[in-house]
């Protein structure tokens, strides 16, 4: 692992190479306490989740990623999310992490989904959040939902790429502004780091290329599985849709231990537009300090 200089900031930044790649990680906290890992969605980066990094860090170890692709993070071959957890997995190991908690926002939670299929025993619990899973309920009919246009749109072969290469700015901010309960708690800063993060046409090819897995998502997620590592479910109450539908689909997709938790005033970004919410959510939801990993 390389370390990067940042002298003066909380949050250290580390270059890990797995899996044939190098996966940039923003670290904080004490390397003695259990880890929780952050995934993040579309189309952010790993700086999503550095207001809770930062109220999280006294009691955790915790990391935050660029996803394969994105920002500081190398490619891998394949976009679909089982392949993507295979690479969360060699730095799990990569690490040396036991019994993490794993949380996902978006494209992050399908990653994380496909992860408790295929590791549950890495996982000490996981979170998942604002997002549905394909191949599992409501997703038909999220599918059918023609404001859900990217979905289309972004699996077109190469279309995206000649419309959006260079214009990411104006397309991240139509979902800033669309998807959240208020447009200013996505701030400027944020809205420009996640824009660097996309501003190579690789890593904006690869940000479709998630969507144009999704038929393969399907057949990974396909068949039951019974796992009962406890899963968290996070949603805004301003996200479209109703968190009862989400729970009741990934309860028939084989979790047996599923809670939810709903948050005030938030639409679909919950780290930026509620970052205290998302932390008192997972204190709760992981009975708030954690064990030290030589003790599990």
């Amino acid at each position: 692992m390389r370390q990067l200089d940042c002298t003066d900031d909380p949050i250290n930044h580390q270059q890990i190479e797995v899996a044939g790649t190098s996966v940039h990680a923003a670290i904080a906290g004490n390397r003695d306490r259990q880890a929780i890992i952050f995934l993040h969605g579309y189309p952010q980066n790993w700086k999503a989740f550095e207001r809770v990094m930062k109220r999280l860090k006294e009691d955790w170890y915790v990391v935050a990623i660029d996803l394969p692709g994105i920002g500081g993070s190398g490619a891998i071959q394949s976009a679909d999310k089982r392949s993507i957890a295979l690479v969360i997995n060699e730095l799990i190991d990569a690490m040396s992490l036991k019994q993490v908690v794993l949380a996902g926002h978006d494209i992050g939670g399908m990653i994380t989904y496909s992860f408790l299929r295929l590791f549950p025993e890495k996982l000490f619990k996981a979170v998942i959040m604002n997002t549905v899973l394909p191949a599992i309920a409501p997703w038909e009919e999220v599918k059918r939902n023609p404001y859900i246009w990217h979905f289309a749109l972004y699996a077109v072969p190469s279309l995206p790429e000649a419309v959006f290469t260079g214009k990411q700015e104006i397309l991240f901010d139509y979902f800033y502004n669309t998807l959240s309960a208020e447009q200013k708690a996505i701030t400027k800063d944020n809205r420009a780091a996640y824009s660097a993060a996309y501003s190579d046409p690789a890593s904006l090819k690869t940000s479709f290329d998630w969507y144009r897995a999704f038929p393969q998502d399907e057949k990974d997620n396909a068949c039951h599985m019974s796992i009962d590592v406890p899963v968290l479910y996070i949603r805004g109450d301003k996200d479209v849709g109703d968190i009862n539908k989400y729970v009741s689909g990934l309860k028939q997709s084989g979790l047996n231990n599923i809670s939810s938790h709903l948050i005030s005033d938030c639409g679909h970004f919950a780290a930026d537009e509620q970052p205290e919410a998302v932390v008192g959510a997972i204190r709760d939801f992981t009975a708030a300090k954690a064990a030290k990993t030589d003790k599990l």
